[in-house]
């Protein structure tokens, strides 16, 4: 797929609800088997997406909270915090009609360009079983701790051959 007509630009308190609705389709495989009613997991999502919306905007100020747009429409969000030293990759994630079309993909070799560019490191956090994890260690990301629910993951800027 030809991800020329995908962009980013920031999120605005209008986004809100499409943000809402892809934080659900990154749970809902978690949340499917779970005997709660629609009603309990739609609580559940919009109290989950509030705290970790409120989590981001505290503690990363700075941080680009970028949608990812298919032309005009929103397909996905890009979180990133550009550190001193480390790019810190909080979120990127498609809704599942987007998902294996090679987005992630590009999203991400342009992220570990510039990071290689700048000679910064990236860290990320991932659960074990996502299949975005192969994309991760694709790119040379490593495993460097793990904490109750992810996987903490490191990727070091690649030095040139010049260098």
């Amino acid at each position: 797929m030809s991800t020329s007509d995908v962009h980013l630009r920031p999120i605005t308190a209008t986004d809100l609800t499409f943000l809402l609705d892809l934080y659900a389709s990154t749970r809902a495989q978690e949340l499917d088997p779970l005997p709660w009613s629609q009603a309990e997991k739609a609580a559940f999502l919009q109290q989950q997406f509030d705290a970790q919306h409120r989590h981001y905007q505290a503690h990363y100020r700075g941080a680009e909270f970028s949608l990812i747009l298919q032309d005009e429409q929103p397909i996905g969000r890009l979180y990133l915090f550009r550190g001193p030293g480390t790019h810190n990759l909080m979120d990127l994630s498609l809704l599942p009609a987007w998902r294996g079309r090679g987005i992630g993909r590009a999203l991400l070799a342009g992220l570990v360009d510039e990071a290689d560019r700048l000679g910064k490191a990236i860290r990320l956090y991932v659960e074990s079983d996502n299949p975005a994890r192969r994309l991760y260690e694709h790119f040379g990301f490593i495993v460097t701790g793990q904490h109750p629910i992810y996987l903490e993951m490191h990727r070091t800027a690649a030095r040139s051959l010049s260098a």
